[in-house]
């Protein structure tokens, strides 16, 4: 345990060294590639179970994803540190940093074709078909982050891009859902997407799954409605994201045959699943408070969970830095920044994700949080 305690304050110290603008250097600027490569990991299961014939070796991407990751985060120092403000339009000028984002979509099609590819050509067990099944839904929550990443950008290629990525699992209604309805209405009652204090999970689901959809179509809806073109027009993006999800799909059958549709719609219930895990954590329980007109304050770092752990952030693109996200959506991934007073999960997301999965385990461990930010005053907090 002191020799543990030891490596974390020494990779810490070096983590959070500050250097001047002239003098700063991007410490993690080629550890943003785990990223990019992650979705690889999604085939390995599949060699190891060749080698070896041992069906448990197939379940190693998802025992990587909700067990080593968190480990790694527990074994690494957090890291708080955040780059000079003067040098972020440098910063976020640099191609390299949004290369790491673009390659990530191949590499992910291609590991889900070769997944997709097994299956197909294989006589395999239903339990072994399931676990492979699975695997691509849990790898298929990253193309959502990336989705998510480019998403919030201001120039085409990048948005465009976030369309194909989300459109891969058949969630292209989430970018409209969520630039315009959630960054709206986060951490307020009115908003689908963010968990109640006492509300487990699985009724999250409930509610935030068909209430982005319906939020996504009364958007859209009313963007039509200005400029006087109905629901059904050509140029309804949902409808545009369900065309390239049906020209992916179409590519897929026409190369691997129609078996690849069965499983590549298997595969979309997990894949939303991943992103109402992310949702469930990010702001549960947390409540924007109201001024005298009755309109809620702007969201500030309070109203979102951050975490700083090393590991799950470099995989996830920053994504665990939300209170800056909800500050700044355009702000880009490599340049998010820690506010100390943000509320701090006690691990990565994919820890919090398996907490998450056990609700009397959850509870123990947040609710004490939320009551704490809130002064055990209910009405300071979002609760069911």
């Amino acid at each position: 345990m002191a020799n543990r305690t030891h490596v974390k304050k020494h990779i810490n110290s070096i983590l959070t060294r500050r250097y001047n603008s002239n003098h700063y250097k991007d410490k993690k600027k080629y550890l943003w590639l785990l990223s990019t490569l992650l979705p690889l990991v999604s085939i390995s299961g599949i060699g190891l179970y060749q080698l070896s014939n041992e069906a448990w070796t197939l379940f190693t991407p998802l025992i990587f994803i909700y067990v080593v990751i968190p480990f790694l985060d527990w074994i690494f120092a957090e890291d708080p540190s955040n780059p000079p403000e003067e040098i972020v339009p440098k910063l976020e000028k640099q191609k390299y940093y949004k290369w790491v984002t673009y390659l990530m979509l191949p590499i992910y099609l291609f590991s889900l074709f070769y997944v997709v590819t097994y299956l197909i050509n294989h006589d395999l067990p239903m339990s072994v078909s399931a676990v492979l099944i699975y695997t691509i839904g849990v790898f298929g929550g990253l193309t959502v982050n990336l989705g998510h990443e480019l998403g919030h950008k201001k120039n085409r290629f990048d948005r465009n891009l976030a369309k194909f990525a989300l459109a891969s699992s058949a969630y292209g209604h989430f970018n409209i859902e969520h630039n315009a309805g959630h960054h709206k209405e986060v951490a307020t009652p009115e908003d689908s997407a963010s968990a109640k204090f006492g509300e487990n999970i699985y009724q999250f689901a409930l509610r935030e799954i068909p209430g982005g959809i319906i939020r996504a179509w009364n958007i859209e809806k009313s963007r039509l409605a200005r400029k006087k073109l109905p629901i059904w027009s050509t140029e309804n993006q949902i409808l545009h994201s369900y065309a390239l999800t049906l020209v992916i799909f179409t590519l897929f059958a026409s190369v691997l045959g129609w078996k690849a549709l069965p499983i590549l719609l298997l595969h979309i219930p997990i894949v939303w699943w991943q992103l109402t895990s992310a949702n469930y954590i990010e702001h549960y329980g947390l409540l924007r408070a109201k001024d005298k007109s009755g309109k809620y304050q702007r969201c500030q770092p309070i109203h979102s969970w951050n975490s700083n752990h090393t590991i799950s952030n470099l995989v996830l693109f920053h994504l665990q830095r939300h209170s800056d996200h909800h500050a700044y959506p355009a702000r880009h991934y490599q340049s998010l920044r820690h506010f100390p007073e943000a509320p701090q999960l006690p691990t990565g997301y994919m820890g919090m994700f398996v907490l998450a999965y056990v609700p009397f385990l959850w509870r123990k461990v947040m609710d004490p949080k939320v009551l704490k930010l809130a002064n055990n005053n209910f009405d300071h907090i979002n609760h069911v």
